[in-house]
């Protein structure tokens, strides 16, 4: 018997073997085709097929040989992850950022544009597209080859990306960032919570690599939390997951301001942001009364932290946000308090990003978008 083939399913078979293709070589690297062939499970004649018509669109390039090979060298190939870019924003109270990348998640430039907590909403949603602007201009990149856009926003927000309630930013809660950001940008938009994508920078590019299991804590003026699990952002039933910070029992989200009214030597006459690095340098010194303001704020981070320490069983536990600068001072106390709460106390880690962990979160965030989307075979 001969089963008939029509038009359709040789396209959509094409279409799928491509897929399997990109995969490989996204997931493994350049490679020759014999090593595609194997890594695909396809026929060397179907893999050699798959190359040139990827070749032909765009989303493959054949490599120089490699110099100094003996013999022939096998022609190798590559995913071109510059066909197209990915925007990442991190919008915050005190700064707005933006970084674009390549379709492999390879941040290519960062701008800042520093901003208030007073600011109106249209103040700040002005201020995110001077970032973006920025970003662009300083990448000699146009809005027109950014395939997707992900902005990671302080405070709840749902499976459907709306900012339901933000604490940290007056006049945040309903805003239409996502349909303003549309409005602007050619391509899928996708808002998350900002926590959450810290914690993904960190498990892709930072602390957390080869660990799939984390608790992220965001300690700074506006503490937060997020949790990684089996690789990937909880985001709970309606997007509230790690917002522990809400709870009255824990008081997680004053925790900051048991820094700024300690009264001490070494914060007289500072400024508010200034306050807590000023504790902490202190501590690091020795100071008594900072030592003692230091540990107060770590009993009220660790409740928070041994609460979902116990409920999701993280390996591993990283400090992020404005405070990770001083992870040195944080972590040993931090780590006495688990040990008193946690069946199992888990590893803690400062973060290795800074500053900029959102925005590459945001980055990594659009890349697993455009996977889910574009170049998943199982689609």
């Amino acid at each position: 018997m001969t089963l008939a083939v029509s038009g359709g399913d040789l396209q959509r078979l094409r279409k799928l073997n491509s897929l399997s293709v990109v995969a490989a070589l996204r997931a493994d690297g350049p490679m020759p085709l014999t090593n595609l062939a194997e890594r695909t499970e396809l026929a060397r004649a179907t893999v050699k097929q798959a190359v040139h018509d990827l070749i032909e669109q765009g989303w493959v390039a054949e490599m120089d040989p490699s110099a100094g090979a003996k013999g022939r060298p096998a022609r190798r190939y590559r995913f071109r992850a510059e066909a197209g870019r990915v925007l990442g924003l991190d919008i915050g109270a005190h700064n707005v950022r933006a970084a674009l990348g390549d379709l492999d998640g390879n941040v290519l430039h960062l701008s800042r544009v520093p901003v208030t907590p007073a600011l109106t909403r249209d103040e700040r949603l002005e201020a995110v597209d001077r970032a973006i602007d920025a970003c662009l201009a300083g990448a000699g990149a146009t809005e027109d080859e950014v395939w997707a856009a992900v902005a990671g926003s302080t405070g709840y927000i749902d499976l459907e990306g709306r900012i339901v309630l933000s604490r940290a930013i007056r006049d945040w809660s309903g805003a239409p960032l996502a349909e303003h950001l549309s409005a602007r940008l050619p391509c899928p938009v996708v808002v998350e919570n900002d926590s959450r994508l810290a914690a993904l920078a960190e498990h892709r590019r930072g602390a957390a690599q080869q660990v799939d299991n984390l608790v992220y804590l965001h300690l700074g003026r506006r503490p937060g939390a997020a949790v990684i699990l089996d690789g990937a952002p909880l985001r709970g039933s309606s997007g509230a997951a790690g917002e522990i910070g809400v709870h009255p029992l824990f008081n997680l989200a004053a925790s900051s301001d048991l820094l700024q009214a300690a009264v001490t030597p070494v914060t007289s006459g500072l400024a508010p942001g200034e306050v807590a690095a000023a504790i902490f340098e202190a501590a690091r010194q020795g100071d008594p009364g900072s030592t003692t303001a230091v540990l107060r704020y770590v009993k009220v981070v660790a409740m928070a932290t041994a609460a979902m320490t116990l409920t999701v069983d993280p390996e591993l536990v990283v400090l992020g946000g404005g405070f990770s600068r001083s992870a040195d001072v944080l972590m040993e106390p931090l780590r006495a308090e688990l040990e008193t709460m946690c069946l199992r106390t888990p590893e803690l880690r400062g973060s290795t990003l800074g500053e900029e962990c959102v925005a590459v979160g945001a980055v990594c965030f659009a890349v697993d978008h455009l996977n889910a989307r574009l170049f998943n075979p199982a689609h």
